[in-house]
């Protein structure tokens, strides 16, 4: 594991429960334009962020595999529906969404942390970390959740966190509408 990823994980440690009530208390008390807030805050984690010193997502978690995943994937590895899912995804019992039998990713090159499928890699993949949805609200969940596995999540709450509190940015940009109480972490 490098240093950064490990660095990440400490800070996990130390600020999931308290992100994890900020979210909470988003869901509960809404600040105005909270996607605009999102948005904002979504342009400062990118330039901070390189997927591919990190690839914490593919070495811990898997993506839900769609219909058209499992099609466009086999057809680009040249083999059937049928024989990729039985190389490489299981089905979860609960929810019937296919997985990945294992992790780290089976895609995943452990040398420099590249998608040999990127190309035709699964949209979960493709949209992950999820920031910018058209409504964080209905997002919250995912937030929660990704906030252990990805820097980027953990980023964009931490500065939201600022966002909210002060009605701005770290830099002194402008004022973002706050909720009309302070929000206690």
């Amino acid at each position: 594991m490098n240093t950064s990823l490990r660095a990440f994980k400490k800070k996990v440690l130390i600020h999931k429960n308290s992100f994890r009530r900020f979210l909470t208390s988003l869901e509960k008390n809404t600040p105005r334009k909270l996607d605009q807030l999102v948005m904002l805050a979504e342009q400062q984690v990118w330039p901070e962020t390189d997927c591919l010193r990190c690839a914490n997502c593919c070495k811990t978690m898997t993506p839900t595999y769609t219909p058209g995943d499992i099609r466009r994937i086999a057809v680009h590895l040249g083999i059937t529906q049928d024989q990729f899912k039985l190389k490489w995804l299981r089905k979860e019992r609960n929810t019937g969404d296919w997985l990945n039998k294992s992790t780290p990713c089976q895609f995943l090159n452990p040398m420099d942390n590249k998608c040999s499928i990127y190309e035709v890699r699964p949209a979960d993949c493709a949209g992950f970390p999820h920031l910018s949805k058209k409504r964080m609200i209905d997002y919250m969940h995912v937030h929660k959740q990704n906030i252990e596995s990805c820097p980027a999540s953990f980023k964009l709450v931490e500065k939201m966190i600022v966002l909210v509190k002060t009605g701005r940015d770290k830099t002194g940009s402008p004022e973002v509408r706050k909720t009309e109480r302070p929000l206690e972490l």
